[in-house]
Formats: C-alpha cells, sequence, structure tokens
C-alpha cells in the first residue's frame, strides 16, 4: 500500500487536504505519480461555494469523484503525472488524468492519455480547458473569414480565441472588463477589446465570461441572425437576460456548448478520447504558456482553492506535487 495525500472539500468554503491509502495497479491498471494540478476556476469554485444545484449533481460529478455534493467530496480533473507502475508501454510516460487533486493514485489503463513529446509537465495541465474549447468551436463552427468575438477571458475564453485565430481569414476579438487581459490577449495573438470599445455586427459570439452583463453583452455584439454559443455555466445562480427591443427582430440564436458530451456535429465520429488527444496535440503550441499565472505547493491548496473560490485574480492556477513523495 502507498499512503496518498487528496484535496477534499469538506464543506463549502472549507477544504483540507487528507491521507488515502493506494493500492497496488491489478491488470489494466496503472499507478501514477502526479507531477502537477490544475484548478479549473469556474467549475472548481463552484463545487467549493456548494452551489451546484440540486438537479445537476449526478452530471457534474468528475470521472473519479469521491464523496457526494455539497461535500465531503473529492473533486477536479485536471492531473498531469508519470506512471510509476503498470504495462511496460505506459511505464514512466507522462499522462494526462481525469483525476482529482491527489499525490498518487490507481486508474485503468483506458483513463490515461499519454501526453505528446514537446509539450511539458505543466502546460499539459490545460488539457481540459483546451478540450472544452475544441468543443466549443465544433459547437460555433466558425467559417473562413468571420468576425468572431469571445467575451470573457478567463481560461476557457483564451483557449478558444487562441484556437480560433488559426481560422484562415478571421477577425477574432476578445473581450473583458478587465483591461489587464490586454497582456495575456497580446501573447495569444489576437485583440482586446473593452465591451466600452468592443467592435459590434460579429459573425459569431462566444460567451465564456460566467457572467449575467457578459451574456447581455454578447446578444448585442452579435450579427442580425448571428449566433451566440454559451460556454459559461452559472451554476445554481439565476441569470436574467433583456430579450426584449431587437432581440426578435435580429432573429438571435442562443445556443449552449458543454464538454461533457462531444458536439453533435462530430458526435458520430469522434470519441472522448480523441477529442483528449487532440486537445493535447494542440498543446505543442507554447502560446498556451500565457494561460498557466500562478503556481503552488500541494500543502498550500486549501488556502489557493479558498482564494480562487473567492475571486482571486489569474487564469490557471497549478498545483506542484513534485515532493510529494
Amino acid at each position: 500500500m502507498t499512503t496518498a495525500t487528496a484535496f477534499w472539500v469538506e464543506a463549502p468554503n472549507r477544504g483540507a487536504l487528507r491521507s488515502e491509502e493506494v493500492g497496488a495497479p491489478g491488470p489494466g491498471e496503472v499507478l501514477v505519480r502526479t507531477v502537477y494540478t490544475g484548478i479549473s476556476r469556474g467549475t472548481e469554485s463552484t463545487v467549493f461555494r456548494g452551489e451546484v444545484p440540486v438537479g445537476e449533481h449526478e452530471r457534474m460529478r468528475a470521472p473519479f469523484q469521491s464523496g457526494d455534493f455539497p461535500g465531503p467530496v473529492k473533486y477536479g480533473y485536471l492531473n498531469v503525472g508519470v506512471v510509476e507502475d503498470g504495462a511496460s508501454q505506459f511505464r514512466g510516460r507522462s499522462v494526462f488524468t481525469l483525476f482529482p487533486h491527489q499525490s498518487v493514485f490507481v486508474v485503468p489503463e483506458s483513463a490515461v492519455a499519454l501526453v505528446p513529446e514537446g509539450v511539458p509537465a505543466r502546460r499539459a495541465v490545460l488539457a481540459g480547458a483546451v478540450e472544452t474549447a475544441v468543443n466549443v468551436l465544433w459547437d460555433a463552427a466558425p467559417l473562413l473569414g468571420d468576425r468572431i468575438t469571445i467575451v470573457g477571458a478567463g481560461m476557457i475564453g483564451c483557449a478558444v480565441a487562441r484556437l480560433a485565430r488559426g481560422i484562415p481569414g478571421v477577425d477574432v476579438n476578445l473581450v473583458d472588463v478587465d483591461r489587464s487581459k490586454e497582456t495575456v490577449c497580446a501573447a495569444l495573438g489576437v485583440e482586446y477589446a473593452h465591451p466600452e470599445d468592443a467592435p459590434l455586427e460579429r459573425d459569431l459570439v462566444v460567451d465564456a465570461s460566467g457572467s449575467e452583463a457578459g451574456l447581455q453583452f454578447a446578444l448585442q455584439a452579435a450579427v442580425t441572425e448571428g449566433d451566440v454559443v454559451v460556454a459559461s455555466w452559472f451554476g445554481d445562480r439565476g441569470v436574467r437576460l433583456h430579450l426584449g427591443e431587437d432581440f426578435h427582430s435580429r432573429r438571435l440564436t442562443i445556443r449552449s456548448s458543454q464538454v461533457g458530451m462531444i458536439a453533435p456535429r462530430r458526435r458520430a465520429t469522434r470519441t472522448t478520447g480523441d477529442r483528449l488527444a487532440l486537445a493535447l496535440r494542440l498543446l505543442r503550441d507554447a502560446a498556451f504558456d500565457a494561460l498557466l499565472t500562478d503556481n503552488s505547493s500541494w500543502r498550500e491548496l486549501p488556502d489557493v482553492m479558498a482564494a480562487v473560490a473567492a475571486g482571486s485574480p489569474g487564469l490557471c492556477h497549478t498545483i506542484d506535487w513534485r515532493d510529494s513523495e
């Protein structure tokens, strides 16, 4: 048996580190020693604050979650580690796993995705965000030369913007109320705009703001008969939208995008494994390092999670487990 350290949300707004016993891997399993985990600011903040709606308790379960909402619950899904024990084709390889914040764990071989050569371990933590961005763009289906606006320069919005800019002829604009986000936009090679100055009449608008005001602005920014794809998730918060005035006359469309299912346009031809493998390959792009804004020791995780849930600035906050043995 191996003793592992894991982070648990004990109750809303209170987290703690626990010790757990991990057995040896059986046939078809691997033992993974964590190198980095990442905090998904939107979803994990919602979980930490105890704001997962009762009706979403089952759909919101992470693949290797322990416990139940609102707590105690072990939750998370951005884990990069090294396989220490298992089949020879995995041993010693860097892998991404949808596993919570834990120093060592055993999972089926099918649950790990090999990190490609050229993708550093810390950057690979972003696989979940980039996979979500892939699904958003599969849902949105942008065309050559489109004028695209992404509202919200968080981790998901930034990932969508970086991928969208690779489409020939597109004009990509990333809108955020925080003017300091202009720096990360420059690193990603996309134009930044404050809502007061942002261009309108956009062919496609993606809302990743997680805010009522952001979604309302997304409707304002869309061209007549344009699409607004909502990647935000509001937990148990109500959202009020003004759907009077020109909403009907401009024949706007609001559609949701959620990573739990493959986008309908690709569902018949792609698996979730295919989508994750694509996201990991896309992370060979070093520009994504601009999303890695903070890094802390696993010992600080309870305090870090509380600060993130309270709205501390930054994008992806990674947790370093390399000295947890």
